[in-house]
């Protein structure tokens, strides 16, 4: 009697271990995987492979907040991380550094099978040399290895482009909803929920999924949610989800500084249920084309000498200055010239005024080699710039006081700050993009008590867009020039808004895509 009452609880336990183990055996294995870089076709500059700052196996978490080892949702599946490559904007990506990621992507892959699930982190506006659709081709290549078996849930950035191959081969797409993207991983987040959900739930791939081009092309800073018509339109989503009938909505205005057929705006929505499906997309499609003539610059936009008139005549601080064609956010090759020549052209109105002035930034190899040299408190004539695109302006000869150096382990390597009068410029080894405070204040530079800060960017980044007292954008020139009428455009689907004419409204109805068990070529 007492060895029964001994066995009983033993069954028990292996009974429970029993059922443990096989709860973890229906964890759903999800891989993650994605290349991420907007590239412009109109700048000289080419990206590299070392550019994607490539993160591998248990690194590529660290990109995520929400797989934090103390998070809910790393406990809900088995997360096979393969690896993710994520590039400042640039220019085309050499064809040896894409198929160098790619076969490492694939390899990766290959040894994390079986899978359930991926979640496929990218950008959607990466542009290589001799390849239309890149984001499509790595998709298709994904697929000849992963299967058609595994659902694929995409996240994007909303200035991607999605051909119907790329809408074809994922199974769930999702976009940013923020221009700014301060909900960057937030739609991340979602992207992983919904695949998540739809595993969990043994519904597998939506049955219907709606993609509607529609023949608009413009950029973000005509097309922030900051402001209206943008707000309104993209703030339309949410009201138009429907549990699994309507699971998820998106909107990609595209990349206008990429010249290929694929390069248009773009409505997608999917869910189980096809006609509030169709319906749902055709209203974001006729909505977008309705306040198309609304669209316009988040700030007053001009030429330079308007800009700097205005920015002379302020009585506020800080004033900024957006040099938006060589903005390296949207791939500007980040080292024109242009502009910094023109504003020293204009050094007696910063002394007449007595404004002080910060330009951030220039790239300068051999420049900021020297100032480490020279060191902080020497003095330094040396050129910057225009190493690689030197199309509308040559390199500028930088002579001034050497007031701040910082050496750093990114891929910036060096940072100078050379005071030529009122001028303070940040000149770097590799090219970079200011995006806060703080990252001046490492340089001994206040842009709160500066009169004039002059960015290379658009529309502003959090940081300064807060921090503005008065803001202009200028039309510069350079690879992500913002006059889009400039833009020698050759493979773009004509007519296109605001480019051309149209006589009449383009078809805006649903295009219902093939699902994901077929791959079609």
């Amino acid at each position: 009697m007492k060895k029964n009452i001994l066995i009983i609880p033993i069954l028990f336990l292996l009974l429970a271990v029993s059922c443990k183990n096989a709860e973890k055996k229906e964890l759903p294995r999800i891989a993650i995987a994605g290349l991420a870089i907007e590239s412009s076709t109109f700048s000289p500059a080419v990206t590299e492979e070392a550019a994607f700052r490539t993160r591998y196996g248990e690194d590529v978490f660290t990109f995520y907040n929400f797989f934090s080892p103390d998070s809910a949702m790393i406990h809900e599946a088995v997360w096979l991380p393969a690896m993710r490559g994520h590039a400042m904007p640039g220019g085309i990506v050499t064809r040896e550094a894409y198929e160098s990621l790619m076969t490492q992507m694939l390899d990766r892959l290959k040894d994390v099978l079986p899978l359930d699930g991926l979640f496929f982190d990218i950008h959607g506006a990466m542009s290589v040399v001799g390849l239309d659709d890149p984001e499509g081709d790595m998709i298709m290549r994904i697929r000849d290895v992963i299967g058609t078996d595994v659902l694929i849930s995409t996240s994007m950035d909303l200035h991607g482009s999605v051909s119907k191959r790329l809408a074809q081969n994922t199974d769930l797409i999702t976009a940013f909803r923020l221009a700014p993207h301060e909900d960057a991983t937030e739609s991340r987040k979602r992207a992983v929920t919904n695949l998540l959900n739809r595993l969990k739930s043994g519904k597998g791939r939506p049955a219907y999924k709606a993609w509607i081009p529609v023949p608009i092309l413009l950029p973000g800073e005509q097309t922030s949610t900051r402001v209206e018509p943008g707000k309104s339109l993209y703030g339309a989503i949410p009201g138009l989800l429907d549990g699994n009938n309507v699971i998820d909505a998106a909107i990609w205005m595209s990349y206008p500084w990429a010249d290929e057929p694929r390069n248009h705006g773009v409505v997608m929505v999917y869910g189980d249920d096809k006609e509030a499906v169709g319906k749902a997309a055709e209203n974001l499609a006729e909505h977008f084309w309705r306040v198309r003539d609304e669209f316009d610059f988040v700030a007053p936009t001009t030429y330079f000498e308007n800009a700097w008139q205005q920015a002379i005549a302020s009585n506020v601080k800080p004033f900024f200055i957006s040099d938006m064609g060589d903005n390296p956010t949207a791939g500007g090759a980040g080292d024109v010239t242009w502009t910094l020549h023109e504003i020293f052209k204009r050094t007696n109105d910063l002394n007449r005024t007595g404004k002080k002035l910060i330009y951030a930034s220039i790239p300068g190899r051999e420049f900021a080699e020297k100032a480490k040299e020279i060191g902080v408190g020497g003095m330094i004539d040396a050129y910057a710039g225009a190493e690689v695109d030197d199309r509308f302006a040559p390199p500028i000869r930088l002579r001034g006081e050497i007031v701040a150096l910082r050496e750093s382990d990114s891929l910036v390597e060096i940072e100078v700050v050379v005071k030529s009068g009122n001028i303070y410029t940040i000149v770097t080894k590799n090219r970079n993009a200011y995006h806060t405070e703080a990252a001046m204040k490492a340089l001994d530079l206040n842009p709160r008590e500066t009169d004039i800060v002059v960015v290379k960017q658009g529309y502003l980044v959090p940081d300064w867009y807060e921090m503005q007292k008065g803001w202009v954008m200028a039309l510069t020139p350079g690879g992500v020039d913002q006059d889009l009428h400039r833009l020698p455009y050759e493979r773009i689907n004509r007519p296109m808004f605001p480019l051309d004419t149209f006589t009449e409204d383009p078809d805006l109805s649903a295009r219902f895509i093939p699902l994901s068990d077929i791959i079609l070529r």
